[in-house]
């Protein structure tokens, strides 16, 4: 961990903790911090991890019962925000996959808050793999788009969403291609009563999940 001086001057206590867990600590001044981050005003400390990401199989060995697809996503902000939703509403994985950003990208790691570290998550996978691993490992598979005649509300009150589920979402501005779509088992969309045209990516990776996630645990 690189530790800025100031802060270290500021937050004697970081430092002790660090020690504490058995983490290394270097301290650098504010120009040697600046190199380390690409943000432009630091919060004073770095710190240098492991890769986590894990193989599909390793996925399908925790048996899991909700999980988060994501095929082709671009932006690392909603890469990192569908990782904090996934961790809150206690999904057992995250899978980036056909060529999806870089969880470890900076501005997805800031926007996990903290999530990258608590959330098992899969790279370098096409959609099709992890649909299959999945379904074979005993999950539903269901898609979101926008214009389908299946409710996500109206499917959550007839129990459709209680049984082990992986989610599969498409890109923040086409969605799912015809190909990928077809992987699912159930098109779902969610209802928007007002007059926006759509939800962003990471707002639709929430209420799908945390549908599952409370008709799972009654």
């Amino acid at each position: 961990m690189y530790l800025g001086v100031g802060t270290a001057a500021k937050h004697a206590d970081l430092e002790a903790s660090a020690l504490a867990a058995g983490v290394r600590v270097s301290l650098v001044d504010e120009a040697e911090l600046a190199l380390a981050t690409d943000t432009v005003t630091p919060q004073g400390v770095v710190a240098v991890c492991q890769f986590r990401d894990i193989s599909l199989a390793d996925v399908v060995g925790l048996a899991p019962r909700l999980v988060c697809v994501l095929a082709a996503i671009r932006d690392p902000g909603n890469a990192g925000t569908v990782l904090r939703a996934a961790d809150a509403a206690g999904a057992d994985a995250v899978i980036f996959a056909d060529d999806s950003v870089d969880p470890y990208n900076a501005k997805a790691v800031r926007a996990s808050a903290g999530s990258l570290f608590h959330v098992p998550f899969v790279i370098g996978v096409s959609a099709a793999d992890a649909v299959t691993a999945l379904r074979n490992g005993g999950l539903q598979v269901l898609a979101t788009e926008a214009e389908s005649e299946t409710d996500l509300f109206a499917l959550d009150n007839s129990g459709g969403l209680g049984a082990p589920t992986a989610w599969l979402f498409g890109n923040e501005a086409w969605g799912l291609p015809p190909a990928t779509l077809a992987l699912a088992d159930t098109v779902v969309g969610i209802p928007i009563y007002g007059a926006a045209e759509s939800l962003n990516l990471a707002t639709a990776v929430t209420i799908c999940l945390y549908s599952s996630a409370r008709s799972q645990r009654h």
